[in-house]
C-alpha cells in the first residue's frame, strides 16, 4: 500500500500491468457491469449542459433511455451514475465501424465539441476510488473482459498508473503523480535489490 496525503493506493496499482486493448475487448466495460459509471456531483450538471452538443453521437436506444429517465440516475452507494440501457449498455456510449463500444462524451472531446473528456470514474478505469470519511481508496479493479488489457500491460510493461496518467493527474494533481511514480519506483528497486 502507498500513502499520499489522504489517498491509500493499493499496490497492485503500481505492481500490475495493463493497457486497454479494444481490438479485443470491443469496449466491454461500458456495456457490461452492475451499475453505470459513477459520477461526481459536478458532473451531473456538465451531463446536462453537454448534451445538446452530443446527442447526435448517441444510439437511439441510448437517447430513448435519457428521455425516460435523464441524464443520470441514483445508486446504491447513495450517489448518482451514468443511466443504462435494458440494465447493460451505457446510454453515453456509441460504436466505431468495427463495431467497438466507445464512449460518445470521449469522441465529442476529440473532434473539439465539448471541453469535458468524459466521466473521472470512466477514465480512471481499472482505478475505482472509494471515498471514506477520512480517506480515499484507490484500488486495481480485476474484471475478466480486461483480460487482453493485462497480457498488452504486461508485454509492453506498462503499470495501470503508468496507463493512466493522464487521469490520474487530472483527478490529484501532477505532484501526486509524480509522488506515486516514485513510490513505484522505488518499490520496484526494493523488490530488485531482494531478488539479487
Amino acid at each position: 500500500m502507498i500513502l499520499i496525503d489522504d489517498k491509500i493506493i493499493s499496490s497492485d496499482v503500481v505492481s500490475e500491468q495493463f493497457i486497454c486493448n479494444l481490438k479485443v475487448c470491443k469496449g466491454e466495460c461500458c456495456i457490461k457491469g452492475e451499475g453505470g459509471a459513477p459520477l461526481e456531483e459536478e458532473e451531473m450538471d456538465i451531463l446536462e449542459d453537454i448534451y445538446d452538443d452530443i446527442e447526435h453521437l448517441l444510439t437511439e436506444e441510448g437517447k430513448a433511455e435519457i428521455a425516460k429517465v435523464g441524464h443520470y440516475i441514483p445508486n446504491e452507494e447513495g450517489g448518482f451514475s451514468t443511466p443504462l440501457v435494458n440494465g447493460a449498455a451505457c446510454v453515453y456510449l456509441n460504436y466505431d465501424e468495427l463495431g467497438i463500444a466507445k464512449c460518445a462524451i470521449q469522441n465529442a472531446h476529440e473532434q473539439g465539441i465539448v471541453d469535458w473528456p468524459k466521466p473521472i470514474s470512466c477514465h480512471l478505469y481499472p482505478i475505482r476510488v472509494k471515498k471514506h470519511p477520512s480517506f480515499e481508496a484507490v484500488n486495481y479493479e480485476r474484471w475478466d473482459i480486461c483480460k487482453a488489457a493485462c497480457t498488452l500491460g504486461k508485454e509492453q510493461q506498462v503499470a495501470v498508473y503508468q496507463f493512466l496518467k493522464e487521469p490520474l493527474i487530472r483527478k490529484y494533481g501532477a505532484d501526486f503523480y509524480e509522488q506515486l511514480d516514485a513510490a513505484a519506483k522505488y518499490t520496484q528497486q526494493n523488490k530488485t535489490t531482494e531478488e539479487e
